[in-house]
C-alpha cells in the first residue's frame, strides 16, 4: 500500500496567519490573526497542530509555504520558518504564491455552487500603498491543476482593473479584497464589453495551499530549502522615514501648484 503523503502548509502573507496539515484525506488547521504576532505564533501553531495529529516533522513528505507576494514581515517570517523546519527535518519545501492560493480558496466556493468548470481566476488583493496585487490564473478542470496566465502585478486598481477588461477572458472570476478595499477605484464598468465578473471575496489559505499540494509534489515542484525566498513583487519593499517625508513633500508641492493660478499678464 502506498503510503499516504502528509503535508504542513502555512502563509502570513495577510493580516491573518493560516496553518493547515494534512495526512490523506485528514486535515488539521489554524486559522487566526497573525500580523506582527505572525513571527511568535507560528512554530507554537505549527507545533500544536503536529501534536493533534500525533506526528512529527521528520514523517512530513514536505512542507508548503505561501511564498508571496504580500505583507514583508509576513513573507519573510514564513519564508525563514519553512527554511528552519525543513533544514532540521531534512525535508524539502512547496513555495506557492500566495495569489494563488487566493485563486483556490475562491475555486471551492465556486465548486460548492456549480459543477465543475474550466474558470479564469483573478487575484485581486489589497498591496497597501494604494495599488492591488494581481494574479491570473486558469483552472484545467480535467487535469485538476492550475496554469498561469501573466506574471503577477502590482499597480493602481485603475490600471489593473483595464488591464484585466482588456484580457476579455472567458469565465473570469475575481477573487480576494482588493476589489472591495478600492472598491471607489475599481471600476467594474471596465467590463462591460466582456461581461460583469464574477467576485469571490478569498484569501490565501493554508488549506488551499494542502489542496494543491499533491499535485505539485508529484510535478516535482519541491525545492531544497535554501531555495525558498520571498515573492516580493515590488522592487523596494520598505522606504525610509526620509523618504517617506520627501514623497509627502512633493504630493504637497504638486496639490498646491495644481491649486493655484496665476492673473494674466495686462
Amino acid at each position: 500500500m502506498t503510503p499516504a503523503l502528509k503535508f504542513l502548509a502555512f502563509d502570513t502573507s495577510t493580516d491573518m496567519m493560516s496553518v493547515a496539515l494534512s495526512q490523506g484525506d485528514q486535515t488539521w488547521h489554524h486559522h487566526g490573526a497573525g500580523g506582527a504576532n505572525a513571527s511568535a505564533q507560528l512554530i507554537p501553531t505549527v507545533k500544536a497542530l503536529l501534536l493533534q495529529a500525533n506526528l512529527q516533522l521528520s514523517d512530513l513528505t514536505a512542507l508548503v509555504v505561501g511564498q508571496g507576494p504580500g505583507s514583508f514581515t509576513g513573507l519573510r517570517t514564513a519564508c525563514a520558518v519553512a527554511q528552519g523546519l525543513a533544514l532540521g527535518a531534512n525535508l524539502k519545501v512547496i513555495p506557492v504564491d500566495s495569489l494563488k492560493a487566493v485563486a483556490e480558496d475562491a475555486r471551492q466556493t465556486l465548486v460548492a455552487e456549480q459543477t465543475s468548470q474550466d474558470w479564469h481566476v483573478a487575484s485581486v488583493m489589497d498591496a497597501r500603498m494604494g495599488e492591488v496585487y494581481v494574479g491570473v490564473y486558469a483552472w484545467h478542470a480535467a487535469a485538476s491543476q492550475w496554469s498561469s496566465v501573466q506574471p503577477l502585478q502590482v499597480g493602481p486598481p485603475e490600471a489593473m482593473a483595464a488591464q484585466l477588461s482588456r484580457m476579455n477572458l472567458p469565465n473570469l472570476v475575481l477573487a480576494g479584497n482588493g476589489f472591495e478595499v478600492y472598491k471607489d477605484r475599481f471600476p467594474m464598468q471596465e467590463f462591460n464589453a466582456s461581461g460583469t465578473p464574477r467576485c469571490v471575496t478569498a484569501e490565501p489559505h493554508a488549506l488551499a495551499l494542502l489542496r494543491m499540494a499533491p499535485v505539485l509534489w508529484t510535478t516535482q515542484q519541491a525545492v531544497a530549502p535554501e531555495w525558498v525566498q520571498p515573492l516580493y513583487i515590488r522592487d523596494k519593499v520598505a522606504q525610509t522615514t526620509a523618504e517617506r517625508d520627501a514623497i509627502k513633500l512633493a504630493k504637497a508641492s504638486t496639490t498646491a501648484s495644481t491649486c493655484t493660478t496665476r492673473s494674466p499678464q495686462a
